[in-house]
């Protein structure tokens, strides 16, 4: 039993909530959105997790008030547990009318008395997080596909270059632009940080089809699957679609029966011990058996 610690959510995703509380074996505080906090936290560690899925704007305000309530009646350290982390992708002012929202997301969670942030995978590398990659692809990679030897990790663009790169070191394997290296009678593993309406990733599945790969599977981190995105990967040539649940995934597994769900809620739980503890997170991700 985990002493002077108290879990909350907001009501954006409950599910990985409750499972990463159940890892812990801990039960999840009561709380209402008006909000009062439905048990004493004074003097607790409190970590209040929840996802930027959804109707962002209106998932947003509930953990702000959240944090600051717990902030007021005097708990000691408040952690906000954000396995996709809202606005991400509006990192950089490239307009002159537009303002940076990632940046006004981590001043208002500082603003609402946040002490430290548990993410997974920012879309960018100037919105620091704890994780460069979730650990359990490692795992899904050398469960899933016989033919890891003979794999090579791809990245659609550039921009994302830098995280296929650390997939690529711990597992040995090369790396592949998609406009550039030989990929004939390879494995294709192609990875993307996050998707919307996945044509991108899924042109890039058809060029390499057309290279010469055996098979191609996509590794997606944060997957919205808005609009046309189901319809595209369904007409698409992947061999398999994983993605983790940092938002959640049940609708849109009935209507695709390529996507397969890797359940992040034990490395959710495992951050949020190890910081309870003040061990090393970085430990997660850089002591992985293959």
């Amino acid at each position: 039993m985990i002493l002077n610690i108290r879990i909350f959510s907001s009501s954006s995703h409950q599910d990985l909530s409750q499972k990463t509380a159940d890892c812990l074996g801990l039960e999840l505080g009561k709380v209402e959105t008006c909000v009062e906090i439905g048990e004493s936290v004074r003097g607790e560690n409190v970590y209040i997790i929840w996802s930027g899925c959804g109707e962002i704007n209106n998932n947003l305000m509930a953990p702000l008030i959240m944090i600051n309530t717990c902030k007021i009646v005097s708990a000691s350290q408040l952690t906000a547990v954000i396995p996709c982390f809202p606005y991400a992708q509006q990192d950089k002012k490239d307009k002159s009318r537009v303002t940076i929202s990632a940046k006004l997301v981590a001043n208002m969670l500082s603003v609402a008395g946040a002490d430290h942030i548990i993410t997974m995978d920012l879309h960018a590398s100037q919105i620091q997080g704890f994780f460069d990659i979730p650990v359990n692809y490692l795992y899904w990679i050398r469960e899933n596909i016989s033919e890891r030897k003979n794999c090579t990790i791809v990245s659609s663009d550039a921009g994302g270059a830098k995280g296929v790169n650390s997939i690529e070191d711990r597992l040995n394997v090369d790396f592949a632009l998609i406009h550039k290296e030989d990929v004939k009678d390879l494995v294709a593993i192609l990875v993307d940080d996050m998707v919307d309406t996945c044509g991108t990733i899924c042109h890039a599945a058809d060029k390499l089809l057309l290279a010469g790969v055996t098979r191609v599977y996509a590794i997606l981190i944060h997957s919205i699957f808005c609009g046309p995105a189901i319809s595209h990967i369904n007409n698409a040539c992947f061999k398999a679609v994983v993605v983790t649940n940092t938002i959640p995934q049940d609708d849109k597994m009935k209507h695709c029966s390529k996507i397969q769900v890797i359940d992040i809620s034990m490395i959710l739980a495992e951050a949020i011990r190890k910081t309870h503890n003040e061990e090393s997170v970085s430990y997660l991700f850089s002591h992985v058996p293959l």
